[in-house]
């Protein structure tokens, strides 16, 4: 029986902390040895612990890197090809327009050329006076147009040029040195510069807030049955139950989600049959300490008998200690419990007892416990405080995570490799401080049995006031 409920114990402890341990050993980082551990252990710790977050990083980063890469081939191979081309066209045509010009040099003011250009080619020309060409001006850091441009000019006309692509944005202008005059040549940029780019992008951006919208809603769906899988084992943990309870999502998850209520069932089931077995076993006993006490009475008084029913009386209470730490107060149902009422009514009952003891308390006073178990517990704590001290000291604090509550006194104390052995049921030693009042060696037993229970546990260390200090945690 007691190795029975250790082990349901140890269970719900597991299960309650089953989500942080796999967190905990994920990002647990190792001894740094060179600049790759460094690197991982940096990457570790600015990746998120969210399965939901990781699971968008695995759909959002492939994406940005698939749709780079598309870009990047698209700009600079597919449009480098057509802005070939169309500079090509637009030099060409101001070649063509040179020669024009050299062929009919008595044109007089070229109208008819200026008409041609206008007309045929969409170009603005006009014939300035003099023959200098304007200082260069500043480049743009990265212009293919710039660059194409002008090395097709130079390949193709061989005249000495200035050209200006950034002046206005929707206007390219070329000047030629020619011998008696510059020619100056308006063109338009859509004419020698494809700038489809921006709409190529405006276009995969669009697409990839669309594609991350799915995935945002659909990881939505498939994480909700994890989340809740993790609630209920968190819920069972801490001897919560989660009645709505059932599976659902993907097959692994059902499947997962299947597994633990089959383990809920079982306990459930061992508990029962526990719980069972000793009714049992506590109406036979009971009744046999009933017909001695029954017999003694018709012995009348005396030492002898007196002795014997002192015996029959502690036979009862150990009785009683051995069933309630095998039961453990399985059967408690967690409601919502003022702890700082709880502990003020345990110092009132240390100081009916003539020692003195003081309650401190932080945080939300409101936490959900089993109320009975969770009073016996810290009141074995005090009891066994109050057999070896005289002075008692109980505080809790309470946050979003813990609920811890702190037992001191000025006994004592426990030696350092004693204080896990002391919670052995039954363990009774000469200077150890588990002996309950009954002398059945369960005090610190029960109130651990019990912490694990809630899916927390019971430390003991030092105390400020010199003596032992019993630290219950329990999840809130």
């Amino acid at each position: 029986m007691v190795n029975l409920d250790d082990s349901i114990g140890r269970l719900r402890v597991a299960a309650s902390h089953l989500v942080s341990a796999a967190n905990t050993a994920a990002g647990a980082a190792s001894y740094v040895t060179g600049p790759w551990d460094r690197f991982t252990r940096w990457l570790r710790s600015v990746m998120p612990t969210g399965l939901y977050a990781r699971a968008l990083l695995i759909v959002i980063i492939p994406m940005v890197v698939l749709q780079s890469i598309v870009a990047l081939m698209y700009i600079e191979r597919q449009s480098s090809v057509v802005n070939y081309y169309l500079s090509s066209a637009v030099t060409q045509e101001i070649a063509a327009l040179i020669d024009l010009y050299k062929t009919f040099p008595e044109s007089g003011n070229h109208a008819q050329l200026r008409r041609i250009a206008q007309e045929r080619l969409g170009l603005v020309v006009d014939f300035l006076p003099g023959t200098e060409l304007p200082p260069p001006g500043p480049k743009p850091f990265f212009s293919q147009l710039d660059q194409k441009l002008s090395d097709d000019i130079r390949k193709q006309i061989g005249l000495p040029f200035w050209i200006d692509t950034v002046g206005r944005s929707s206007i390219v202008e070329v000047r030629i040195k020619l011998d008696d005059a510059v020619m100056r040549v308006f063109a338009p940029r859509a004419g020698a510069y494809n700038s489809n780019s921006l709409l190529f992008l405006s276009w995969m951006v669009l697409i990839s807030l669309i594609v991350l919208t799915i995935a945002i809603l659909f990881l939505r769906n498939q994480i909700k049955p994890i989340v809740r899988l993790a609630d209920a084992a968190e819920a069972f943990g801490k001897g919560r139950d989660a009645p709505n309870f059932r599976p659902r999502g993907a097959r692994e998850v059902r499947r997962a989600a299947a597994a633990f209520l089959e383990m809920k069932v079982r306990i459930e089931r061992a508990m029962e049959q526990r719980t069972t077995m000793l009714a049992g076993v506590s109406h036979d006993l009971r009744t046999v300490l009933t017909r001695f006490k029954l017999e003694l009475a018709f012995f009348g008084d005396g030492a002898e008998v007196d002795a014997i029913k002192k015996d029959v009386d502690e036979m009862a209470g150990m009785l009683e200690a051995y069933l309630a730490f095998a039961r453990g107060d399985s059967g408690e149902q967690s409601a919502p419990t003022d702890i700082e009422a709880l502990l003020e009514d345990l110092r009132l009952d240390a100081e009916r007892h003539g020692h003195p003891a003081t309650v401190a308390f932080h945080g939300p006073p409101e936490v959900t416990v089993r109320p009975a178990a969770f009073k016996r517990c810290i009141y074995n704590l005090v009891s066994n405080a109050g057999r070896f001290a005289k002075n008692i000291a109980i505080t809790g604090h309470c946050d979003h995570r813990w609920l811890t509550v702190t037992v001191d006194d000025d006994g004592p104390g426990i030696p350092q490799q004693l204080r896990e052995d002391v919670f052995k049921p039954f363990l009774r030693l000469d200077d150890a401080r588990n002996q309950d009042e009954g002398g059945t060696g369960l005090g610190l037993a029960i109130a651990r049995d019990i912490a694990r229970s809630h899916g927390g546990d019971i430390t003991l260390g030092s105390s400020a006031m010199g003596g032992l200090r019993a630290a219950v945690r329990v999840p809130v």
